[in-house]
């Protein structure tokens, strides 16, 4: 990162734990995914955040989080990619409990999944408070791999189907992404980068010009895209994707 890119992350998460303590009682504030375990980058990162509240958030208190992120997504570009997973800690042990959070422009719930746990406690960023260890409860192997499988199988794969999204940026980084994040995860537990991943894709023999593709947009700048090249791109992605997909769920 430059360091005006360092800069404004820094701001943003200055602004955003600053805000958010004046509205609800945050006993932490943590970071995962590529801001706290490397490789982020503020053209393309999301900025993944848990907070950690002293309890429950009723109507009023959400609304107001609402209003901050769309506040606060109208200052940068960097600020729309923040999203939010709100945790009680009366509640944080209740894996499958849905939690307030805001993500792509929208309010939703979601759990603590296995891979944000495990984020959290292999590398978690402690932006304010005490750290994850201790509080976020401990995820296996045996669980991540479950959770991970059901992912491609439910998710994915289905995706694969649906030959129109594949021509959008978002699917073409994702997809090829995941499958080989998934994939060495599977096989030794480990949760790699965004870019590692990109190493795995070439081991996997996936199409040259789509790992090209997808490393440019994320490391350099998106010079813009032919009709043609985005048809085809999108085959290649999707395709690979499939396969790789019915090669994991094939394996014992």
């Amino acid at each position: 990162m430059s360091t005006a890119e360092t800069d404004e992350t820094d701001e943003l998460l200055e602004r955003f734990g600053r805000k958010v303590r004046q509205l609800v009682p945050v006993e932490a504030i943590w970071a995962h995914g590529s801001l706290a375990l490397g490789d982020f980058q503020p053209r393309s990162s999301d900025v993944d955040l848990v907070v950690l509240s002293a309890g429950e958030l009723d109507l009023t208190q959400q609304a107001e989080l609402r209003g901050m992120h769309k506040k606060l997504a109208k200052r940068t570009e960097l600020a729309e990619r923040l999203s939010c997973t709100y945790v009680d800690k009366t509640h944080v042990a209740d894996v499958g409990r849905l939690h307030p959070t805001w993500a792509h422009g929208k309010a939703l719930g979601r759990p603590l999944t296995p891979v944000m746990r495990r984020e959290l406690l292999a590398g978690g960023l402690t932006l304010y408070g005490p750290e994850p260890a201790g509080i976020v409860p401990p995820v296996s192997d045996e669980e991540l791999a479950e959770f991970i499988r059901s992912d491609l199988r439910d998710f994915w794969y289905p995706a694969t189907d649906k030959k129109g999204i594949w021509q959008k940026d978002v699917w073409v980084d994702l997809g090829p992404l995941t499958v080989a994040r998934a994939k060495v995860t599977l096989e030794d537990g480990r949760l790699i980068t965004k870019g590692e991943a990109l190493d795995v894709m070439n081991s996997l023999a996936a199409p040259p010009a789509l790992v090209d593709d997808i490393c440019r947009r994320r490391y350099e700048a998106d010079l813009g895209i032919t009709r043609k090249w985005r048809a085809e791109r999108g085959e290649l992605a999707r395709k690979f994707v499939r396969a790789q997909i019915e090669k994991v769920l094939s394996s014992p």
